[in-house]
C-alpha cells in the first residue's frame, strides 16, 4: 500500500470549523447574506485594522472589484508584480486593462522599489504614468511599503495591495492587507484561512466599500422591486461560509506559529546541503510563512525537477516557485521591467509541504528525500 499523500498546503480544520458550520445551518441563515457574513467582516476589520471589509465569493473577485472601482478600464496600465499567481494579472485583463510586470528583489521576492521608481521615472517624463500600481505580498510576505506608498503618493497613483497570500503577515507600519486604497485577501483552501473558497475586499474608504459591496449583490438597487441601473456581478460570500471563515481565524495565530516553526525545521536540516538556500524574511516585518519556499544554486548536486519528481514518487506534492508572469503565454506581449531574479526564483526554487496540518513524521518523510537527492549514486 502506498505511503499517504503529503500535499503541499491543505486546509486545517476541526470540530471548531465543523461545529460553527453546524450551527450556522441550524440557524436558517442558509441564504447568501445573514449574520455571520457581517460579523465575519467585523472580526476580519478588527485583525487588520481597517475600517471597512467586504467578504466576497475570491480574491480574484476582490481584486477585479478594486481596479474597476479605482477607474481602471480600456487600455489602460496597471503596474503589476510578475512573481505571482495569474489571478493577480488577470483580474488586469477583467477591465480591458494592461498590466506592466515589475521584477522582484533578492530581499522580499516582492516588487522591486528601485526598478518600480525608474519606471514610474521614465512613464512621468513620457506622461505616461499607470493608472494604479498593484502590489502582491508574495509567500505571505509584506513588500517594502514604507517605499513603494512614498512613491504611489509621489506620483498620485492608487495602490492596490494584493494581499492573497499574507494574511497575518506583519510589516513596521502596520498588517497585510492594512496598505494602499485598496487591498484583498484570499480564502481559498491553500490559504492561511479557509472559507472553502472566497476572499475579502478591504478599505478604509466608505464610499469605495459601499460600491464594492453594491456591485458585488448585481447591482440591485434599495427599492422593492428588481431594479438594475448598471451591470453588477454575483461575488457576495455565503454566510454559511462565512461562519467556517470565523472559526478560521479565530485559530489564526497558530496556523502562523506552526508553519513557522516547520520552515525553520526544514531550514536547520536542509540549509546543511550544498547550494540550498531559504526565502528570507525582509528585515521590515514578519512573514506568515504560507509556504516554505527552497533555493538552489546552479551548481547544487541536484535541481528543482528533480526535488520534486523524487517527491512525487513517495506520494508528497511539491511545486515550482511561481513562473513569472512575463513567461506566461497569456500575457505574451506585455511589456516587463526585468532584472533577472524572477526567472532564477522560478527556475531554481521550489515549494515544500507547509501546511499548519503537516505533522512532524510527514516532515520527517520530506525531508528525508530531499536529503536523499543530494547522496551520491
Amino acid at each position: 500500500m502506498p505511503p499517504s499523500r503529503v500535499f503541499l498546503s491543505p486546509p486545517d480544520v476541526s470540530d471548531v470549523e465543523r461545529n460553527a458550520l453546524l450551527a450556522a445551518f441550524d440557524s436558517g441563515w442558509i441564504a447568501p447574506v445573514g449574520p455571520e457574513l457581517a460579523a465575519f467582516e467585523t472580526d476580519i476589520s478588527k485583525a487588520i485594522g481597517v475600517q471597512h471589509v467586504v467578504a466576497l465569493s475570491s480574491g480574484t473577485a476582490a481584486l477585479h472589484l478594486a481596479l474597476k472601482e479605482l477607474g481602471i478600464g480600456m487600455g489602460d496600465r496597471v503596474y503589476c508584480s510578475t512573481l505571482t499567481f495569474v489571478a493577480s494579472a488577470n483580474a488586469i485583463r477583467y477591465c480591458g486593462a494592461e498590466p506592466v510586470f515589475i521584477d522582484s528583489d533578492a530581499k522580499s521576492w516582492c516588487m522591486d522599489p528601485n526598478l518600480l521608481a525608474d519606471q514610474l521615472a521614465r512613464d512621468a517624463e513620457r506622461g505616461q504614468l499607470p493608472k494604479a500600481v498593484e502590489v502582491v505580498d508574495i509567500y505571505g510576505q509584506c513588500a517594502d511599503y514604507q517605499t513603494i506608498s512614498n512613491l504611489c503618493q509621489r506620483y498620485e497613483i492608487p495602490l492596490i495591495e494584493d494581499a492573497s497570500e499574507a494574511l497575518g503577515a506583519t510589516h513596521e507600519m502596520g498588517a497585510a492587507g492594512s496598505f494602499g486604497e485598496a487591498a484583498v485577501l484570499s480564502f481559498n483552501g491553500n490559504k492561511m484561512i479557509t472559507t472553502s473558497g472566497g476572499g475579502a475586499f478591504l478599505t478604509n474608504n466608505a464610499d469605495l466599500a459601499e460600491r464594492v459591496r453594491f456591485l458585488s449583490t448585481q447591482a440591485r438597487e434599495p427599492v422593492r422591486e428588481y431594479l438594475h441601473r448598471e451591470v453588477g456581478y454575483n461575488y457576495r460570500l455565503s454566510n454559511v461560509l462565512a461562519a467556517l471563515g470565523r472559526a478560521q481565524l479565530g485559530r489564526l495565530e497558530g496556523f502562523i506559529a506552526r508553519r513557522r516553526e516547520i520552515f525553520e525545521r526544514y531550514q536547520a536540516e536542509l540549509s546543511i546541503l550544498p547550494g540550498v538556500g531559504f526565502m528570507p524574511e525582509a528585515e521590515w516585518g514578519r512573514s506568515n510563512r504560507w509556504l516554505t519556499c527552497v533555493t538552489l544554486e546552479k551548481d547544487a548536486p541536484c535541481g528543482r525537477d528533480q526535488i520534486i519528481d523524487a517527491l512525487e514518487a513517495e506520494n508528497i506534492e511539491a511545486r515550482p516557485v511561481w513562473r513569472p508572469m512575463h513567461q506566461q503565454p497569456a500575457f505574451s506581449g506585455s511589456q516587463a521591467v526585468l532584472n533577472g531574479v524572477s526567472d532564477g526564483l522560478f527556475a531554481q526554487g521550489l515549494c515544500l509541504p507547509s501546511g499548519s496540518s503537516l505533522n512532524d513524521d510527514d516532515q520527517s518523510r520530506v525531508i528525508d528525500v530531499v536529503q536523499s537527492c543530494f547522496m551520491p549514486a
